[in-house]
């Protein structure tokens, strides 16, 4: 039943890093749009927020999955060697991975799809957003004492 709960921790962990992740991407395009001059009053981020967690965090998860598909299972190999580092591993490879997906994607596509990794620090934020994900997985799946 431990690899259920590893299941379930992994796909919880996407959920959380998505829609962190596409909390991050919309004040990222709301802070662009108020530096080109137009209001951004708080209930237009509210309910840009909401939209975007709707609209774009599904999509942005399949990305998430991805990058966390890798990361994870690399981390949990290492965190075997090193069980003690379980949760910096859990953590740092989830990060990693997702800055690593976002500069592929970023280096692959014509465009870049995602506004926020257009800079260094949307993508500092977003894979921020990815390694909180790797640290409740890390929590999550923490093996149980005897």
């Amino acid at each position: 039943m431990r690899w259920m709960r590893n299941v379930v921790a992994w796909i919880a962990a996407v959920v959380v890093a998505a829609m962190a992740g596409s909390i991050v991407q919309t004040q990222f395009n709301l802070a662009m749009i108020r530096d080109l001059g137009a209001p951004v009053p708080w209930n237009l981020r509210l309910e840009t927020t909401l939209h975007d967690l709707i609209h774009f965090a599904p999509t942005y998860g399949l990305l998430v999955a991805a990058a966390f598909l890798i990361a994870l299972a690399v981390s949990g190999l290492l965190a075997r060697r090193w069980p003690r580092a379980r949760a910096p591993l859990h953590t740092l490879a989830a990060g990693t991975g997702i800055a690593a997906a976002l500069l592929l994607m970023n280096w692959i596509l014509p465009a870049t799809v995602i506004g926020a990794a257009r800079f260094g620090t949307g993508i500092l934020a977003l894979a921020l957003a990815g390694a909180l994900g790797g640290l409740l997985f890390a929590r999550w799946t923490q093996p149980r004492e005897p």
